[in-house]
């Protein structure tokens, strides 16, 4: 096909890597999540800003890649939340930091959950402290079950990660490794 085909179209090749991580296809998406998993468990904060930053801009090209049945946008909607499925076939999701300082979701059955994280910034994208309907929450991920029954979920951000918190053994989301070490 001649050139003029293709001179307006974006080159997911380059517009949308983020380091050695390219966002512009489904496949990937659960990437950046996959930290909680890790001892490094904040890395997903960092990350996560940065995809929002590069990859979802108010402008031409604002939604790199293709946006296959809408999971771009659904990814955008989930990571601006705090949450994602990474393992659609388990009732969690792993949490990594709201985008906003607040999110007010009306639930189908007629419960709302509060997102709230005030201070959140490009600056401060890491979660210091979770809580959820006031008490203290160190779990890297966030069941189905629990958002449905709505109420708060309160993220003090900081500058600087704190490199403790998710780290024990019960705070990470399932994994299919613990069910076969058994």
């Amino acid at each position: 096909m001649p050139e003029k085909y293709y001179e307006h179209n974006e080159d997911i090749t380059e517009e949308c890597l983020v380091g050695g991580y390219v966002h512009g296809n489904e496949p990937s998406h659960h990437i950046p999540y996959l930290y909680a998993w890790t001892s490094e468990p904040w890395k997903t904060q960092y990350w996560l800003r940065e995809i929002l930053n590069k990859m979802y801009r108010n402008d031409i090209n604002g939604l790199g890649g293709n946006d296959d049945c809408g999971q771009m946008s659904a990814w955008y909607l989930f990571s601006v939340m705090g949450f994602y499925p990474v393992c659609p076939g388990t009732d969690e999701y792993v949490l990594g930091a709201p985008y906003l300082p607040y999110l007010k979701l009306k639930l189908p059955n007629g419960n709302t959950l509060e997102i709230k994280a005030p201070d959140v910034s490009d600056k401060k994208r890491y979660v210091q402290s979770l809580k959820l309907n006031g008490k203290v929450y160190d779990k890297m991920y966030i069941t189905h079950e629990d958002i449905l029954k709505g109420g708060v979920l309160e993220f003090k951000m900081s500058a600087s990660p704190n490199k403790r918190r998710g780290l024990a053994k019960g705070d990470k989301p399932y994994s299919l490794t613990d069910g076969i070490n058994k």
